[in-house]
């Protein structure tokens, strides 16, 4: 029998092991070819031939007056983006230019909002010719949140077009380089440290290729790629939908929802897909993102949140057609002052409907044929946009019969805000939907959005509420709460028992068959005060990851 080690011969032995383990060589450099991953879903990028094709799209973000226009170039959203803990680099070659090129490298998602984009920290680079514009932002937003200013903005001109474009990015060091010329090295390095990296592609008036575009990373950064943070969540069985099904198995509960933070938040995807059984696309079935050009479509967004409404089994809510403040500028251009150009107009406008309601046949449960057609003062007059100069004021009966053309199964509503207790607004709401059918048009039920921006003007009372769909389910309409968020401004308190003693009401009355909240979590609840500046709401059943009081409420009012 051998006798025990000697413990010098241990300490030895141990003393080895740390110097072999010290010598050992470091993990080789992580390389990912990026050309081959998923970019099915990004406007105006298509993969074939070995390269990626890039065309313009110029989609851009109207205003609500319809004046202004910021870019919005895309990002690859729901397709391939990186994880990475420490230092990277990118390369990509351009080929074929005809006229810019552009390509966006960011730390996150850009916010987007129905009037306006946060421009999230990041670097995007445009070639023109020999001309390299370089422009970093760091994420922090100026007084104007639509023109947003870069902390470094320079051009540098490049002596091989054709060479690869590198971003590297070493510690504290952004370096930019073309081939083997670098041709910026600036102290922003920090600009990515979320640990992700979301790359896009665009031109504003032209065509290029991708030919190569790789990742490389030391292998301690551990560089991967990664999904949407949506597909690994599943319902849950305490959610609010499955709260309510227990009452009412036909009821939805419904939230608007981006495909931004959808795909890239986690907190946002699992509180959105344990909770909701239904989805409204916040911005990326209206009509400027749509069809940003006359006869181009990018359904892509769209398209994305539609799958994944389809992978979890939830119900989809379309987000609109004919809708005065979300038009691109060519539609709403297009000219009326006679007959015959009211008829090509109104031919252009019906085929917008054919496209859009064809392509998504099928997909929908209900749709928005018309959205907030009245007046933006509370009023009671129709907006006279291009729908009601080429149309006339019965435009909404031609709107929903076009639709009907196109899918009959799609359940028609109107959707206009104010109109949630008995007025001068509900009237005209009212009879609008009715003058519509009669006119032989297909409007199931009304929207009423329920917005509560200030509790002591905007409040909805449980008697004004029950009033209210008595009064549509009288006519033989139905009723969907379609976006309702409330203001914490007069306490969580306050706020949760006004959400609760919507939802409560709408679940007890067989005219109302949905209630969805118009967004999901205060992390990207932003919008712009009179004087210009970025302010964050409060106004939603989650912020920062967490539940709010109103989530509790909401909770409880289904029985949970």
């Amino acid at each position: 029998m051998a006798g025990r080690p000697h413990a010098l011969t241990v300490v030895l032995v141990s003393a080895l092991l740390v110097v072999l383990a010290s010598c050992s060589p470091p993990k080789p450099d992580v390389t990912l070819d990026l050309l081959h991953g998923d970019w099915q879903d990004v406007p105006g990028v298509r993969a074939g031939n070995g390269a990626l094709q890039v065309t313009p799209t110029a989609r851009r973000i109207v205003e609500q007056s319809g004046e202004g226009g910021q870019p919005n170039p895309p990002l690859n959203l729901a397709g391939t983006h990186l994880v990475v803990g420490g230092d990277f680099s990118l390369s990509a070659t351009f080929a074929d230019v005809t006229a810019d090129a552009s390509w966006a490298l960011y730390d996150r998602p850009p916010v987007i909002a129905d009037e306006f984009r946060v421009e999230p920290a990041g670097l995007r680079l445009t070639l023109q010719g020999n001309d390299l514009k370089i422009a970093v932002f760091d994420g922090t937003q100026k007084k104007d949140v639509t023109q947003p200013v870069p902390v470094h903005d320079e051009h540098v001109t490049v002596k091989d077009p054709g060479a690869p474009f590198t971003v590297r990015r070493s510690g504290d060091t952004l370096a930019v380089a073309s081939g083997n010329d670098t041709l910026s090295s600036l102290p922003l390095g920090k600009v990515f440290s979320s640990g992700e990296l979301w790359l896009g592609f665009s031109s504003d008036s032209g065509d290029f290729e991708i030919t190569s575009l790789t990742a490389v990373a030391p292998g301690s950064a551990g560089l991967r790629t990664s999904g949407a943070a949506a597909a690994g969540v599943q319902p849950s069985k305490d959610g609010l939908q499955a709260l309510a099904a227990r009452t009412r198995p036909d009821f939805l509960v419904g939230a608007a929802v981006a495909l931004g933070p959808l795909t890239g938040d986690t907190d946002y995807a699992r509180e959105f897909v344990e909770n909701f059984g239904a989805l409204t696309p916040e911005n990326a079935m209206k009509p400027q993102f749509l069809s940003p050009q006359p006869g181009v479509y990018t359904f892509e967004e769209a398209d994305a949140i539609l799958a994944i409404a389809r992978s979890k089994g939830m119900a989809v809510h379309g987000h609109t057609i004919a809708f005065t403040e979300a038009m691109p500028r060519w539609m709403q251009e297009l000219p009326a002052g006679s007959d015959a150009e009211r008829r090509t107009s109104g031919a252009a406008l019906l085929d917008y409907i054919s496209a859009v309601v064809g392509h998504f046949k099928g997909q929908l449960a209900s749709l928005d044929v018309v959205n907030e057609p009245f007046d933006v003062d509370q009023g009671t007059g129709m907006q006279q946009n291009i729908w009601y100069r080429v149309f006339g004021p019965g435009y909404p009966a031609v709107v929903s019969k076009a639709v009907y053309a196109a899918d009959p199964d799609v359940k028609q509503y109107i959707n206009e805000n104010g109109a949630d207790v008995p007025g001068r607004r509900q009237d005209a709401l009212l009879k609008l939907i009715l003058d519509t059918n009669a006119q032989a048009g297909h409007i199931y039920g009304a929207g009423l959005q329920a917005h509560v921006y200030d509790l002591k003007t905007d409040a909805i009372s449980a008697d004004d509420l029950t009033r209210t769909l008595k009064r549509f389910g009288d006519a033989g309409l139905h009723v969907r709460i379609s976006e309702n968020d409330v203001t914490d401004g007069q306490g969580t308190d306050a706020q949760a028992k006004q959400y609760a003693t919507v939802l409560a009401t709408c679940l007890r009355s067989r005219t109302c068959v949905s209630y969805t909240t118009w967004g999901v979590d205060d992390r990207y609840d932003w919008w712009i005060d009179d004087g210009g500046s970025l302010r964050q709401g409060h106004d939603h059943l989650f912020n920062d990851g967490k539940p709010t009081p109103a989530y509790d409420a909401v909770k409880r009012a289904l029985g949970g």
